[in-house]
């Protein structure tokens, strides 16, 4: 006979374990994905995606609110930095004013998502992006796992409804960022104090406050400890975002639970089309399996919602080749060298990915032909770009930005057929470029890395039976000469007609060093690049 604990005895054992040990999981979506990369790597990039190319994506949160950059709500508690310095100018000294009174300053009180979407689909955005949490750590929706959202504090709004009800409208698959599993040692500089100075030795606000600190304050019945979550001892080397490297604070059990049900609910309630995962590989990847539990969620939830078709797409960095079999390589601020066998993503910014008023005041923004020249690049290599356009605090956007958005805008409106919808072609371009190109670093990072532009720098695309030769410089002369489509060649035999986009037909020769093209005088098109489609 088996004897059967009691109930009694069920909850003396319960109340032995941590918390962890019994945290519950929002339910998990059954179906054809198990989250194992062997189950997973049955995945297959959707079509759609890949006709789509561009996408737009809204990189704003509580950290743009200082208007000082990127990383804001770590870099601020580093003593002497430019963030340190430029919040002892606005709010005061950390140890009394920490990046939680931050979030109380961000109220959105200009921001109106229908009208940014709408200008982003003027523009050529096939997909848009929002930034559901960053390493901050705050939700910026009605979250039912964390309370510091954007409902409860801040702009009081529920930011990703409002950013899905617009790309909706718009009929822009919607994306939603999330970042937040770094929160852990993102914020242990938030542990430290001052060595020198006024403050030397006083612990900045994120080691000693509490919940019942918030007594009569605007924060009251929170508990900051939810927000930085730093109960815990500093790791033992310089942080690195995007890996667990020997020595990291290790998370408990319960921190991978509230990460898994934050982003399961997240897509429940707001159903995405693509999540963004800023993290090597995936959320914890090598030391936890939660990031491969989400993936699994959202592809069988996808498919169900779905009819059994699969339409998500998840993207993570520094993937290898068992990894890009499940998800979708996102390569940050840089562009490989080759065309890629799968479909992958540039992930890039007009300015810094947090808003910075110095690029707005110092003119570092990427021009409108930089982005471009970038999108052509990737798109002959088998990837999409997704393009960060920094937002105020307040919720809108400087007039740089939308000077730069337009000219992006005037360029697709002559040349959108040779960029959405296209696919490879046999080479992927030719030039001093293709010859000399820097490699990846890491995650990526070798934009504005690699020799100017010379009209002798090609890129090809194709559609049907048309190939697109996009040229990034218009030569002196007039006369361009294309050697992947020499007399002969075994991409492409024979020419029949060439257009210049924006202008019409133009005059050719075939010929055994390359199809010699002359450039009608007078008819520029544009000042960014040109597009000729040779069929």
């Amino acid at each position: 006979m088996t004897l059967k604990p009691s109930n009694t005895a069920i909850a003396a054992l319960l109340a032995l374990l941590p918390a962890s040990a019994i945290a519950q999981r929002e339910p998990a979506e059954s179906g054809q994905f198990q989250p194992t990369w062997e189950s997973l790597a049955a995945y297959e990039t959707p079509e759609w995606f890949r006709d789509a190319k561009f996408g737009i994506w809204a990189h704003w949160g509580p950290q743009c609110q200082p208007e000082a950059g990127d990383w804001y709500g770590r870099a601020m508690y580093e003593e002497g930095g430019y963030a340190y310095k430029r919040h002892i100018e606005l709010y005061g000294h950390p140890s009394q004013f920490g990046f939680m009174d931050v979030i109380n300053e961000w109220k959105a009180e200009n921001w109106d998502p229908e009208k940014l979407v709408a200008l982003y689909k003027r523009v050529g955005a096939q997909y848009f992006f929002a930034m559901g949490n960053h390493h901050d750590n705050m939700d910026l929706w009605d979250s039912k796992y964390q309370r510091w959202n954007s409902v409860n504090m801040g702009p009081k709004r529920d930011i990703l409804a409002e950013w899905e009800k617009a790309a909706r409208k718009y009929d822009l698959p919607f994306g939603v960022s999330i970042h937040s599993s770094h929160a852990w040692t993102w914020y242990e500089t938030a542990q430290g104090a001052d060595k020198t100075g006024p403050y030397a030795g006083i612990s900045y606000d994120a080691r000693v406050v509490t919940k019942e600190d918030g007594k009569g304050k605007w924060w009251e019945g929170y508990d900051p400890q939810e927000l930085y979550v730093q109960n815990h001892s500093l790791s033992g080397h310089a942080w690195n975002v995007w890996d667990w490297p020997e020595g990291t604070s290790v998370p408990p059990q319960e921190y991978y639970d509230n990460f898994f049900n934050r982003t399961v609910d997240m897509i429940n309630h707001y159903n995405p089309d693509l999540v963004y995962f800023d993290d090597s590989v995936l959320p914890f990847w090598p030391i936890d399996n939660t990031g491969l539990d989400v993936v699994a969620h959202f592809y069988n939830r996808n498919m169900k919602r779905n009819g059994g078709k699969l339409d998500a797409v998840v993207f993570g960095k520094k993937l290898q080749d068992k990894h890009k079999e499940a998800l979708v390589w996102d390569v940050e601020k840089g562009v490989p060298s080759d065309c890629q066998e799968k479909p992958w993503q540039t992930c890039t910014c007009l300015g810094t990915w947090h808003y910075n008023r110095s690029t707005y005041v110092d003119n570092w923004y990427k021009s409108a032909k930089t982005v471009v020249h970038m999108l052509i690049d990737i798109v002959s290599k088998n990837g999409n770009m997704l393009l960060s356009v920094p937002v105020k605090g307040d919720g809108t956007i400087d007039d740089k930005e939308e000077k730069i958005l337009e000219d992006i805008a005037a360029w697709m409106d002559v040349n959108k057929e040779s960029i959405f919808g296209t696919r490879p072609w046999r080479v992927y371009g030719e030039g001093p470029s293709t010859e000399n190109a820097i490699p990846l670093d890491g995650a990526g990072f070798n934009e504005n890395r690699n020799e100017p532009y010379t009209p002798a720098d090609i890129r090809f695309v194709e559609k049907g039976n048309t190939v697109y030769a996009h040229v990034f410089e218009w030569p002196s002369d007039g006369r361009l000469l294309i050697k992947s489509l020499a007399k002969g060649n075994a991409h492409r035999s024979k020419v029949k007609k060439v257009e210049l986009l924006g202008a019409g037909k133009v005059n050719f020769k075939q010929t055994a060093e390359g199809l010699s093209v002359q450039l009608p005088k007078g008819k520029k098109p544009n000042e960014i690049s040109l597009v000729l489609k040779i069929s």
